[in-house]
């Protein structure tokens, strides 16, 4: 009886043609976060003035919840289109179309605006996601000057306490004391 000879190209699947398994590839890194530009964020540059005071028009708290409202809102492709999109397969705007991430920071944006409520969401939204100017804002909502300012302040220490952020850690006024030594053992008698 005669044995046949596979050919190299009809090696089984995950093996090599010696007969041995492949290198392993390394696993691909973990997907990096939306490229954020801190330049034209208008929360950035409210960060760098000073008020009267001399306190930052918005602290670091403030900030950083905003900052994490823009990163889940382009992370959930909310963000307008300028020009079309040719490299979308059929079916794209289809709910299958979405990946978990995406789907995911949809849900926490909702969460956010829901926590923020109706009357801060749609400051938030235009500041901190559509980099409106805080004077275009008043200009299209006919509020007085300045007074955008006031309602994103408000709106963003909404979104930290949201968040779960806060500008200083807080805890005891003073720990119980405690000991972690144990009692002195007896000697052993023999």
């Amino acid at each position: 009886m005669a044995t046949r000879k596979t050919p190299a190209s009809k090696t089984p699947v995950g093996k090599t043609s010696a007969g041995t398994s492949p290198a392993r590839r390394p696993a691909p890194a973990a997907a990096p976060g939306p490229q954020i530009n801190l330049a034209e964020s208008p929360l950035a540059w409210l960060a760098r003035r000073t008020g009267k005071d001399g306190r930052a028009l918005v602290d670091q708290t403030q900030l950083a919840a905003g900052e994490r409202l823009r990163e889940d809102f382009t992370r959930a492709q909310l963000t307008p289109r300028v020009t079309s999109r040719w490299s979308e397969v059929s079916g794209a705007g289809t709910p299958e179309a979405f990946t978990d991430m995406v789907l995911a920071a949809k849900q926490r944006v909702a969460r956010a605006m829901t926590a923020v409520g109706p009357e801060l969401s749609g400051v938030l939204l235009d500041v901190c996601c559509f980099l409106k100017g805080l004077e275009a804002v008043e200009r299209e909502r006919l509020w007085p000057a300045r007074t955008a300012k006031v309602v994103l302040g408000l709106a963003l220490d909404r979104l930290a306490v949201h968040y779960g952020l806060s500008g200083s850690a807080q805890g005891r006024a003073r720990a119980p004391v405690r000991s972690w030594h144990a009692a002195p053992e007896p000697p052993a008698q023999a």
